[in-house]
């Protein structure tokens, strides 16, 4: 994504690919639940929206230094609520609750996406 077309559409395209990201983290949880061994990954949303929040600023200046901008999206892995026997992490219920907020979480993500580009797209047009 270039830098102009990030700066207009803000913090909501980054978000977008985060939970896409996040989307996948969970169905891999899902899908090794039964696997020995297997530790549940996750990433804290919150953390990574307060850094980018924090740790960036805009470029309003050409001689400025630029930002990437990016969420910081570090992979933790879960700790488990109880022991398995197989050391297994994997809490179904807790990733299938999981699974269904970041879903939630994306199709917002994605609505307000499609507001600012129809915004846009109204603009250019002049109507």
């Amino acid at each position: 994504m270039s830098t102009q077309w990030g700066s207009i559409l803000g913090k909501q395209a980054q978000g977008l690919y985060f939970h896409a990201q996040r989307a996948e983290l969970l169905a891999a949880n899902i899908a090794n639940a039964e696997t020995p061994g297997y530790r549940a990954r996750d990433v804290d949303f919150r953390a990574a929206l307060r850094d980018a929040s924090t740790g960036h600023l805009v470029q309003s200046h050409a001689q400025h230094i630029p930002s990437d901008g990016r969420f910081n999206s570090s992979v933790t892995y879960r700790k488990p609520a109880q022991a398995s026997i197989n050391i297994n992490t994997v809490d179904m219920a807790k990733e299938q609750a999981a699974y269904a907020e970041n879903a939630v979480r994306y199709q917002v993500n994605l609505r307000f996406l499609d507001g600012t580009i129809k915004g846009l797209m109204l603009a250019l047009r002049g109507d």
